[in-house]
């Protein structure tokens, strides 16, 4: 049940009008923000770089503090930092005082991010924080505020005005803090030396990680479930041994394993066309030579590159003495969510 817009609320706006002025405060609240963000860059500079040095020669956490939408994108921050090589996690202010403040050590660092720099439930734990020995980065819109006046370093991050119509509601001044927050966390994955590989370790279970982690020996058929077939071998038994193991191909190899070429449905189907009887044939007679190959510790992530560079469906996978170990298609990537 929808509740009823409260009376002190203000007259609806109904009709064409209201799309218009919806429309209206869209552009302008983009506006209004983009020039937040364009603003912090000719405002960061020795203390920004300050704040980065003194996070890498961090031996303990991150510690990021804010509350209500302070708080919110306190938690964005944590996250982002964590997720790229910096150790970091949220703390409640006002649980902090109430006993979460034993989480905080002063090998950590405490970056309280406060738009107005006068919240209570961060001002009351400042001196504690000093007794501690804990250094403070101040993300704040007032840095002559509490906060920036207690603060070893201070990131300014304030705004000319919110995008509420009112100036009252954080909008512009939240984006501002969620873009400094991203610049700390990308100056640092860059000091850090942090790769895509690092990234895709902290996050195995999204498509990054499985592009990045997956191996061709998680994903790839094996065994007696890999299509082969003798040099020698007539075309019935190399039908018979494509139909049986479903790839869509069969490699044909020499008397050591080693593939000598590949046979596809599509090569079977440009013969048929052709008019050829493949009846008298043998396998190295039909065969494509040269099959594309690839290492058996490759990711699976290069096979698909391979697959889509030339155009192809099946790979073969063979071991470092260039012997046939395995095969892959393109509905096996699929199913493993690498492509």
């Amino acid at each position: 049940m929808t509740a009823a817009p409260s009376p002190d609320s203000g007259p609806a706006v109904a009709g064409p009008e209201a799309g218009a002025r919806a429309l209206k405060l869209a552009r302008e609240t983009f506006e209004i923000e983009a020039a937040a963000v364009l603003g912090l860059k000719d405002r960061v500079g020795a203390s920004f770089a300050a704040a980065v040095q003194a996070m890498l020669n961090l031996r303990g956490r991150v510690v990021v503090m804010g509350m209500g939408k302070s708080g919110h994108v306190g938690r964005k921050i944590a996250a982002t930092l964590a997720s790229t090589g910096t150790a970091a996690m949220f703390v409640h202010p006002a649980e902090a005082s109430h006993g979460d403040l034993g989480m905080i050590k002063p090998v950590d660092l405490v970056l309280a991010i406060s738009n107005g720099g006068e919240s209570d439930e961060i001002t009351v734990i400042l001196p504690v924080l000093k007794r501690l020995g804990v250094p403070m980065v101040a993300m704040t819109g007032n840095p002559d505020s509490t906060l920036g006046r207690h603060a070893d370093i201070v990131l300014d991050s304030g705004v000319e005005k919110e995008a509420c119509p009112l100036n009252l509601a954080p909008t512009a001044s939240t984006t501002a803090q969620l873009a400094l927050g991203d610049a700390l966390a990308v100056a640092l994955l860059d000091a850090r030396g942090f790769r895509a590989e690092d990234f895709a370790r902290s996050h195995p279970g999204g498509a990054l990680g499985r592009k990045l982690l997956t191996h061709l020996g998680d994903v790839m058929r094996k065994g007696d479930a890999v299509p082969r077939v003798p040099a020698d071998a007539p075309f019935t038994v190399l039908m018979r041994e494509m139909s049986a193991k479903g790839l869509g191909a069969s490699a044909v190899v020499d008397a050591e394993g080693r593939p000598l070429g590949i046979f596809t449905d599509g090569d079977l189907r440009r013969l048929i066309e052709r008019g050829v009887d493949l009846r008298p044939m043998r396998a190295r007679e039909v065969m494509h030579p040269a099959p594309r190959t690839i290492r058996d510790d490759a990711l699976a992530a290069e096979a698909a590159q391979l697959m889509e560079q030339f155009r192809i469906t099946s790979v073969l996978v063979v071991d470092a003495d260039g012997r046939l170990v395995g095969a892959v298609n393109s509905n096996d990537l699929m199913r493993a969510k690498v492509i």
